[in-house]
């Protein structure tokens, strides 16, 4: 692990570390792809609904399926509406989701993974086969579940990505914390007689951050295909709301006439997809972490 702060040693600021760590990440032509294809995604989905040519939601029965023009770059759908505007509206409720359950998911499955990992004994092992019991399950099953018995609500998607992607986590945080808890300078911070709550302050949460960062990253591009997922199946944005996973179910059977309206969202979603992964093997290797050995789920 990266930067391992022992008792006594100052850090670097947290803006100056986060400064050098976004510039190693940019130095690389992968990272500053994904990067790119990161930020331009989120400036997109704040301006969006201000730069679009045309309201997502009006129709035009004279349009319907129309290709691509100068007025329409990328064609009408099967209601005339116009798939450009639509696509660029697509990511904002997905980034908006996600952006709130990968945090949520974070927060709950760390701190879990954190005090299993320092608790240890059988409480850990119980804890780790009913996590193991909750993985062996298809993560799609598990969300419609959930969905279909309390609806498709945002109040109930963004607790039920948070809560079921929360839980790999809990493995990585408790490896990590593993790794931390046999050093030495946790072993003076309990022989100074630091309570559970201090150790994990002072000395494991500085050390299993940039671990966390990582697999958050991580995480958010698979909530942002479990979402869009969510939509294809007709379980996350209702209609006529644009999104990238409901466009590509409404215009799947007319890809014979126009493709447009699959091509469109698809190419939106898969590069941002493609941004967050390039983006977190530059934080890894900014940070020294070896996501190979850590990524054990």
């Amino acid at each position: 692990m990266s930067d391992m702060a022992a008792p006594g040693i100052p850090r670097t600021g947290r803006l100056r570390r986060m400064g050098t760590v976004l510039r190693d990440m940019a130095a690389s032509p992968s990272g500053a792809i994904g990067l790119t294809l990161v930020v331009a995604h989120l400036v997109m989905a704040l301006i969006s609904p201000w730069i679009v040519p045309y309201d997502y939601k009006v129709m035009d029965s004279g349009m319907v399926l129309s290709g691509p023009t100068g007025a329409h770059w990328l064609g009408t759908d099967e209601f005339g509406r116009d798939i450009f505007s639509r696509v660029l509206m697509g990511g904002r409720e997905a980034l908006l989701v996600t952006g709130i359950a990968t945090p949520l998911a974070m927060l709950w499955g760390g701190m879990m993974g954190i005090l299993l990992g320092l608790a240890g004994g059988r409480l850990d092992e119980v804890m780790m086969r009913v996590v193991d019991a909750f993985l062996s399950l298809p993560w799609i099953l598990k969300l419609l579940v959930l969905v279909m018995t309390f609806g498709n609500g945002m109040m109930v998607i963004i607790p039920t990505l948070g809560f079921f992607y929360g839980i790999p986590v809990i493995r990585v945080a408790r490896a990590a914390t593993h790794d931390v808890v046999a050093r030495d300078f946790v072993s003076a911070a309990r022989a100074r007689g630091h309570g559970r709550f201090g150790i994990i302050k002072r000395e494991l949460l500085p050390n299993v951050l940039d671990t966390m960062m990582v697999e958050g990253a991580m995480r958010w591009s698979w909530m942002l295909l479990a979402f869009s997922s969510l939509s294809f199946l007709g379980f996350g944005v209702s209609p006529p709301t644009p999104d990238w996973g409901l466009m590509i179910s409404e215009s799947r059977v007319y890809m014979p006439l126009s493709p447009w309206g699959v091509l469109g969202p698809m190419v939106a979603l898969s590069s941002l997809i493609i941004g967050i992964n390039l983006s977190a093997d530059a934080l890894a290797k900014a940070m020294g972490i070896d996501r190979a050995r850590k990524a054990v789920v």
